[in-house]
């Protein structure tokens, strides 16, 4: 009961800013909150906004890949167009202008508005962290004014396990956008997540010992906490699930699948701050050209409720059941995917 009471208070304050920003989305005059003047290109629908937030929310933290899931809602939805767009007097727009280093220019799609709204609602995934572990945030806040050591190691672990991820997804960005956002690289890192998770989780069940184990992120060795780190990199590739490999890294790290679980969403907080402002910047200004502000807040609120419920229901389940059952899962979703899109 106790538990439960928990869980509703740590929700009420995503339903309540759900609330809030679901108005404003329905009651802004559309005119006034798109870039430039006029409506946005190409908006989104409720139905489809609604949707990619659920998906967003529910998939981010589950180790089943919320990229794979995302790259599937936008082939469904036609949202993967790579036509140019052109304004109402006919004229194209442009995500980078003709110029000097770049002659020919890059068009703005909605392809690339999709990919981009798939990324920036990632926001509601790091607010449902933000609400329900604040307790740990709030103590690497005090480590960095020297007020708790166990906040500055775990500061400390997130950092090392940040980084290497960081480094490749800078330098491999622009070839992952346009080689690997497809659904035939989401089948192959679903059937390898699937492989892996398997493997991890016997494992688990059959090497882990006392001997190694570790109780709380902040006594994290740091060079297990690089290893997650290495291990963090692998999802890069669309599809394989930031979530699941931090979590199979935590494993080898020598965590109890909670405590995995508890690391994934903390790294996650910091890794996918950085993409979203990363992405934000670099992009978020033409996606909201295409598609306006009031279904991309309607998308964020949406994906904040349906995270902080998947964090509740995933620590509570790997500690009873491990990696298996969503490992299956993936292996029926590659199914599904090659039956529908790959013939």
């Amino acid at each position: 009961m106790a538990d439960q009471n928990g869980v509703r208070r740590a929700l009420l304050l995503p339903l309540g800013l759900a609330a809030v920003l679901a108005f404003a989305a329905f009651r802004l005059p559309l005119g006034l909150v798109a870039a430039g003047p006029g409506r946005p290109v190409a908006e989104l629908s409720v139905g489809d906004a609604l949707v990619l937030g659920a998906i967003e929310g529910i998939t981010e933290y589950l180790p089943i890949s919320s990229t794979g899931h995302l790259i599937i809602a936008n082939h469904a939805f036609k949202l993967d167009d790579n036509t140019p767009l052109r304004d109402a007097a006919g004229a194209p727009l442009w995500f980078k202008p003709p110029s000097a280093r770049h002659p020919a220019g890059e068009p703005l799609t909605l392809k690339l508005a999709a990919d981009t709204y798939s990324v920036v609602i990632q926001f509601g995934a790091i607010a449902a962290v933000a609400l329900l572990y604040w307790p740990q945030l709030l103590s690497v806040v005090l480590g960095l004014f020297g007020q708790d050591p166990a906040g500055l190691r775990l500061l400390r672990n997130l950092l090392i396990a940040f980084v290497p991820a960081a480094v490749v997804g800078l330098a491999l960005d622009h070839w992952i956008d346009r080689h690997l956002f497809s659904v035939e690289a989401v089948v192959v890192a679903q059937i390898s997540g699937a492989v892996l998770m398997i493997a991890a989780e016997r494992w688990r069940r059959k090497y882990a010992t006392s001997a190694n184990r570790v109780f709380n992120p902040a006594d994290l060795p740091p060079r297990r906490a690089l290893g997650i780190g290495l291990m963090q990199c692998l999802a890069l590739w669309p599809g394989t699930s930031r979530s699941m490999t931090t979590i199979v890294g935590g494993y080898f790290a020598g965590f109890e699948p909670p405590k995995a679980a508890e690391f994934s969403f903390l790294l996650g907080f910091v890794t996918l701050a950085a993409a979203t402002l990363y992405k934000g910047w670099e992009s978020g200004g033409a996606m909201v050209a295409v598609f306006g502000w009031p279904h991309l807040l309607l998308g964020i609120v949406v994906a904040t409720v349906f995270a902080a419920l998947a964090v509740r229901f995933l620590v509570t389940y790997l500690g009873r059941h491990g990696l298996a059952v969503f490992a299956w899962y993936r292996l029926g979703m590659a199914a599904l995917l090659s039956a529908l899109y790959l013939r």
